[in-house]
């Protein structure tokens, strides 16, 4: 009999933030954008024009809440 496994929330809600990034990223860089600079034009003005539209990675972004998206990076820097 197997048991009932119980899955935190959060680490599937990080690696899905962590997988739209990656993804965003390489679509700007693929389009010649700098993906940095866009991301943080981005995140600081709440502007989505700052990300292409290209391949949806405007709509990708746009899934997730940036306030999510900063604590995520924060987590990510202070974790290395």
């Amino acid at each position: 009999m197997e048991e009932t496994k119980i899955y935190d929330s959060a680490i599937f809600k990080e690696a899905l933030i962590g997988d739209i990034l990656k993804e965003v990223i390489n679509i700007l860089s693929e389009r010649g954008y700098d993906p940095i600079n866009q991301i943080v034009g981005y995140l600081i003005s709440g502007d989505p024009g700052y990300i292409s539209s290209y391949k949806d990675a405007r709509k990708k972004i746009l899934s997730i809440n940036r306030c999510d998206i900063v604590g995520y990076l924060i987590k990510e820097y202070v974790d290395k």
